[in-house]
């Protein structure tokens, strides 16, 4: 129930962090010219004034939008001027009231209010349980807090009046000025009992729950504290007996080492577990120096060390072109990966698979994308490598058991984030010893390796940070799982050009340094560098073409020391006055159109190459003959176009019986050179016809591409080493398969533009394109003998 209400106009004191209730007596302290206005103004009346709470104590200077509206109507009792300017208060709570209108906002503020005269009656049933109840609860507190008197407890009892009673109680808890808000503002004395039973329960909770906690502090403190005490009596007696441990002043060591390390709880219980094994154990044991070497091996790794990605594109993309020419999809990949990464401020490490001939910078180009990222670069050789525990590391029952190659090299590293390079990927065996391409799937996995288990640690690392990059000479050798985690990036042999370019920007200058000559007086021309490369090196790499400038480099070294002081041009004779005689050929186009020679495209690991596929008839029983060390796949595809020319006799104009009167011998040259692939069956088809029908095939005309029994063209690799092989050989026109069209991007725009390209679907458009006119009638090969390879037309 509510008694009478008034209106007045009356000053006011916005308080900050606290609350008056009525019917209580308290003291605060007045600093700001406001609320000190407020004061004397109301001295000068009926020593009245309202108090009201600010909503954020952090103002200075509150508006009126930013103070409580309901507030306690209080009587001055006595004023008492402080140090700094401050004035102590002491009043007294009389009612409550609420704000109706700011009368004034300067010099202090003043206004009109509701003031609420509750009624002075006793609780009903339900408000006397509530105040039974809440009186209980109280008790709790006080004896939980242990801050309030018990004589409170004393007075409440005597306390008839709901509302005064519950404005007692709220004053003495320490609850949120907003809790305390709350029950000011209601002005029904059972729903006032109600809110604040409530609020004393649930903080009565939250203490139970804070009581708890603290109770677990100080037992572990004081077990803390009692392990300390107890290590420290142990050493004061030590000390009087002379027998002061060195290995528990070692073990203490470990201890703060471990602690300065900052480790997730389990590591480190881990960690403390084994020191307390080492400090216990006899100074005879075996096992005390496997625990120490495995302790040291936990400290040395970086834990929590991580070194800064730079995210400057422009700069990367710079380190990487100062240090390679070309391999744009690999560049591409690295920016990309830097791009997002900047973006999105976290991304696991991707792990690519760098997949390419010898020579041609795996390994370096793995170099440069750590120096170009401000990464830490280590490498792992796994060439050879066939057992698990190279990877997993020992298990420490073994004597000489160690951490396994990750482990190694990420202690090698020094960083959680270090480019990984993984060389060899493809030379690794398996044996008794376990299968290390297997333990390789755990940590290429960026799902589970931020988790990996060593065998030797026994505690999960995190390798989810490192950007793993993997070389490989070919895929064959790779297991299908492990390849499948891996991002494939193949860096195909350098061409010519490159070769070329790579030369001029970094192989010449690095030899010249090496060898003490300056870049001022030797000059190497284009054509000389052009005449090692083609005649002194057959690689898909730069290795034998840097050994060959270093060769030269060497020879100009002795003239200078001889004393020669004039500027040396190296050029083609000076190559091969220093080189000797060239050492390598490439096939070069017929002088003129031949009967039964065809010219196909070979890919080889060091480049393309042309081949001239002869094709004899002679007489016999229907022999076919093949030379010239083909491999399997290569004499599949002369049998098919053998099939495919009897096929198609009559319709090509050749004697459909020549498969029982004569022998045929398909010869591809440089016999000592194994060869194979599918890619010469138009070729070699082409040449049989020629051979059959007596037409001669056009010599500058180049083919490749796989054929069927039907005569479908299929399209075959190697597209761009092809072309510019027969480019290099003077070939005017090639012909590919329809579906190989795509990998003409790949052609140096440069070399397309002077050649012209045929592409074709069937083996009819190869003949119309290539061969010479029908004969008027059909060739009797029986008159014209077996020498019409000796033929040539104009």
């Amino acid at each position: 129930m509510v008694g009478k209400t008034t209106n007045r106009t009356i000053p006011l004191v916005p308080l900050r962090g606290l609350l008056v209730f009525p019917n209580v007596v308290l003291h605060f302290d007045v600093g700001r010219d406001k609320s000190i206005g407020a004061l004397e103004d109301a001295m000068a009346a009926d020593q009245k004034i309202l108090l009201v709470s600010q909503k954020d104590a952090k103002v200075d200077f509150p508006t009126e939008s930013e103070i409580y509206t309901t507030g306690t109507v209080a009587k001055i009792k006595q004023l008492l001027k402080m140090p700094q300017d401050t004035i102590r208060v002491l009043i007294e709570g009389l009612n409550r009231a609420v704000i109706q209108n700011y009368v004034q906002t300067d010099p202090f503020f003043k206004v009109e209010i509701k003031e609420v005269i509750e009624s002075d009656q006793k609780a009903d049933n339900q408000e006397e349980a509530l105040m039974r109840s809440i009186l209980s609860l109280f008790e709790n507190y006080i004896n939980m807090t242990k801050n309030l008197p018990l004589d409170i407890l004393v007075s409440l009892k005597n306390v008839t009046n709901p509302g005064r009673f519950a404005d007692i109680v709220a004053s003495h808890l320490s609850i949120k000025i907003e809790d305390k808000q709350k029950i000011l503002e209601t002005l029904n004395f059972k729903e006032r009992l109600e809110l604040l039973f409530q609020i004393i329960s649930q903080e009565i909770e939250i203490l139970e729950i804070e009581r708890k906690i603290n109770y677990r502090v100080k037992k572990q403190i004081e077990k803390n504290q009692k392990e300390y005490y107890l290590r420290e009596q142990m050493k004061a007696i030590q000390m009087e007996l002379g027998q002061q441990d060195e290995r528990t002043a070692e073990a203490d060591e470990y201890r703060e080492k471990i602690l300065a390390l900052e480790l997730k709880k389990s590591i480190q219980e881990k960690m403390l577990k084994e020191v307390d094994r080492m400090e216990k154990m006899p100074t005879a044991s075996a096992e005390l120096s496997v625990i120490r070497t495995y302790l040291d091996w936990l400290l040395s790794l970086p834990w929590n060390i991580y070194t800064q990605d730079s995210v400057d594109i422009q700069k990367a993309e710079k380190v990487l072109d100062e240090d390679h020419y070309g391999l744009k999809k690999v560049k591409e990949r690295i920016l990309e990966f830097l791009a997002v990464r900047k973006l999105s401020g976290k991304l696991k490490g991707p792990i690519l698979c760098l997949v390419g001939p010898p020579g041609v910078g795996k390994t370096s180009l793995a170099r440069s994308v750590a120096r170009a990222m401000g990464r830490n670069f280590v490498r792992v050789s796994l060439g050879g490598v066939r057992d698990e525990a190279e990877i997993r590391g020992h298990r420490r029952t073994y004597v000489g058991s160690m951490p396994g190659r990750i482990i190694q090299g990420i202690r090698q590293a020094g960083s959680l984030n270090p480019v990984f390079l993984l060389d060899e990927v493809d030379k690794m065996n398996a044996d008794f010893r376990g299968d290390p391409s297997s333990a390789l799937l755990e940590v290429l996995d960026p799902e589970q390796n931020n988790s990996f288990s060593d065998h030797y640690l026994e505690i999960p690392f995190d390798l989810s940070k490192v950007m793993f990059i993997a070389t490989a000479n070919n895929l064959y050798n790779i297991p299908r799982p492990l390849l499948d985690r891996m991002e494939i990036v193949t860096i195909p042999g350098y061409t010519e050009d490159e070769k070329l370019e790579i030369a001029k920007r970094h192989l010449i200058l690095k030899q010249l340094k090496e060898h003490g000559l300056d870049s001022s007086y030797v000059t190497f021309h284009d054509s000389a560098l052009i005449k090692i490369i083609r005649n002194y090196t057959r690689e898909a790499g730069v290795r034998n073409l840097e050994r060959a400038i270093a060769q030269i480099c060497r020879k100009i070294a002795r003239v200078v020391v001889e004393g020669e002081k004039n500027t040396i041009d190296v050029d083609e004779d000076l190559v091969e006055k220093f080189l000797g005689v060239p050492r390598y050929h490439y096939g070069t186009m017929e002088k003129q159109d031949l009967i039964g020679v065809a010219t196909g495209l070979a890919w080889t690991e060091v480049g393309g190459d042309i081949l001239n596929i002869e094709v004899s008839v002679m007489k016999g029983e229907g022999k076919l003959i093949l030379t010239g060390k083909l491999g399997d796949v290569m004499q599949e595809s002369a049998h098919a176009g053998y099939s495919y020319v009897r096929s198609k006799a009559h319709l090509l104009n050749i004697d459909e019986d020549f498969h029982k009167k004569y022998d045929i011998h398909i010869h591809v040259p440089e016999g000592a050179i194994p060869k194979d692939g599918p890619s010469a069956g138009i070729t070699i088809t082409c040449a049989l016809i020629s051979a059959l029908s007596m037409r001669p095939v056009d010599r500058t005309v180049a083919m490749t591409g796989e054929i069927t029994l039907r005569g479908r063209v299929l399209p075959v690799g190697g597209i761009k080493e092809k072309v510019l092989a027969a480019h290099r050989a003077g070939i005017k026109t090639i012909i590919l398969p329809e579906e190989n069209t795509k990998d003409l991007e790949e052609v140096p725009q440069r070399v397309k533009d002077e050649l012209c390209f045929i592409f074709v679907n069937t083996m009819d458009e190869v003949i119309e394109k290539t061969l010479k006119p029908f004969p008027e009638k059909p060739v009797d090969l029986e008159k014209s003998g077996s020498d019409h390879l000796n033929l040539y037309t104009s």
